[in-house]
């Protein structure tokens, strides 16, 4: 499971890196203006059904079904499953794409219901949004496929295929202005032909990887049909994190212009850790754990679940107290420039701290869940989900006005660890979470590291990095001797407080 982790990490990272890049651009072209916020929201629509159906709600039904198929009846019953799955899929995601084209003025006015008093502002947001929609069906396919190499423990190439979404947008953004009315335009544009790119790299994968599949006529077997009943209720269960964003943006389209971009840009920080911790142990463990479970071998899921909990937090927890210590010069560094202003920097940083606060709870919930995908329940997540989703949703309304752009992102931090309690208590009932002595001793070891370390930043940010910072050209040095310093002083002190060993991963890279 560890090498999946760090394969899948591995390439999200550099796609996160390359996102970096993607939106340094973006603010420096955009900043925090109306164009800017009217893509973020035609942006995030089709990524929010992208990971419910694709990689929230489908995969957890799609993907232990796939792995418990090729376990029990061979290559050939998963690759029928698969095909199916792909029919059924394909047609019903394609014909939601047509009427989300066709409704698209209703549908924002209900989304974007923030911008609907400026007429020319919400045009804007319906056009971006039509443009952005068609990468809806395209990637949550991309997921379909990425689920068929996850379930034969081929991680690399659905990791990889988030660069080909950076690299088109970085592209289109750099060429298409001139051609198209708006820099907003032609990011839209590099959204949609970036599903295709997608679409096409995985299919190639698949292949490779030794199971050509066809698309049969959609037809509803009873092998689909338990999938959709699967897939139903899991919308909630795995995409709680996703709804409680939307519903972030949802409120921030109702605050002052720009505060819908500031958040965004807080978020795309937060990701970094979310992105590459998260989505990587979940990736992975959902069919590490669905083959023990329904293998020989059941009670090693509980030992499974908890090198995954101690896994995610030696990364976490220090990357949501850095981001807490940190925020103004990581935002300032990587996005203060061009259209992007100082105070722009200021409000996106405090965004950043509310939503590192529950950075670990968001991390949590992606390593909590499959314990329950895995076991084919997809109906407890739900009313948890559901319940978090509900609170986010009070807390925004309660918090925008008094605390305006960290209102939304202190809401869904609030909302995530009230989730995470109602997950772990779920499974300490039933018997499928019990901490061990590994787990126990070694948690709050990494977090006396993780303070040891935020007393380095906090004395790095304060003398070397405010001397250097003050020269414009040397910013990224002093980021640079910022992050070293703070990850030195962490691997340090994790080691010595025994918080974790170093060795094993040196040891578990040698063999890999």
């Amino acid at each position: 499971m560890l090498r999946g982790i760090l394969t899948v990490g591995g390439w999200t990272m550099a796609s996160r890196i390359l996102g970096f890049a993607r939106d340094i651009l973006i603010a420096a072209l955009l900043g925090a203006s109306p164009v800017a916020d009217a893509f973020f929201l035609a942006n995030r629509l089709p990524n929010l059904f992208r990971r419910l159906f694709g990689e929230g709600a489908f995969n957890a039904a799609f993907v232990p079904g796939f792995a418990g198929l090729l376990t029990t009846e061979g290559p050939e019953a998963a690759r029928r499953f698969a095909e199916q799955a792909i029919a059924v899929m394909a047609f019903w995601l394609f014909g939601l794409t047509v009427l989300a084209e066709i409704f698209m003025p209703q549908l924002m006015g209900l989304y974007a219901l923030g911008f609907t008093d400026d007429p020319k502002k919400f045009a804007l947001v319906v056009e971006l949004g039509r443009i952005t929609f068609p990468y809806m069906p395209l990637i949550c396919l991309s997921a379909l496929l990425s689920g068929v190499l996850n379930g034969m423990d081929r991680f690399a190439a659905a990791a990889a295929a988030p660069l080909i979404y950076n690299v088109i947008s970085i592209a289109f953004m750099l060429m298409l202005p001139g051609i198209v009315p708006t820099v907003g335009h032609a990011a839209a544009w590099g959204v949609s032909v970036s599903g295709v790119a997608q679409i096409l790299l995985l299919y190639w994968a698949v292949a490779r990887a030794g199971m050509r599949l066809h698309v049969p006529r959609p037809r509803l077997t009873p092998q689909m049909r338990q999938l959709f009943r699967r897939m139903a209720p899991g919308l909630l269960g795995s995409g709680v994190i996703q709804l409680n964003l939307a519903v972030d943006a949802f409120i921030a389209g109702l605050l002052p212009a720009g505060t819908v971009s500031v958040i965004y840009y807080a978020d795309r920080i937060n990701q970094l850790p979310l992105g590459v911790i998260g989505a990587a142990v979940g990736t992975t463990l959902l069919p590490t754990l669905s083959r023990q479970v329904h293998g020989s071998t059941p009670e090693e899921a509980v030992g499974t679940l908890n090198r995954a909990l101690e896994y995610a937090l030696m990364i976490t927890l220090p990357a949501a107290l850095a981001l807490l210590v940190a925020a103004l010069p990581i935002i300032s560094v990587l996005f203060g420039r061009g259209a992007f202003t100082a105070e722009d920097a200021a409000r996106s940083a405090q965004s950043l701290a509310a939503y590192a606060v529950g950075l670990p709870a968001f991390v949590l919930v992606k390593v909590l869940v499959p314990a329950f995908f895995a076991r084919g329940d997809t109906k407890a997540p739900v009313w948890t989900g559901t319940t978090a989703v509900v609170l986010n949703l009070a807390l925004n309304f309660a918090f925008m006005r008094p605390l305006q752009h960290m209102g939304p992102p202190l809401a869904s931090s609030v909302a995530a660890w009230f989730n995470v309690v109602l997950l772990v208590w779920l499974l300490h009932k039933r018997g499928h979470i019990a901490g061990d002595a590994g787990l126990s001793r070694r948690i709050p070891r990494m977090l006396a590291a993780g303070l040891v370390m935020c007393a380095v930043l906090w004395a790095v940010e304060h003398t070397a990095f405010i001397a250097i910072g003050s020269a414009h050209g040397l910013r990224w040095a002093a980021l640079a001797l910022l992050v070293t310093s703070g990850l030195a002083a962490y691997g340090v002190a994790g080691q010595v407080l025994g918080g974790f060993d170093l060795r094993d991963a040196v040891r578990t890279l040698r063999g890999r």
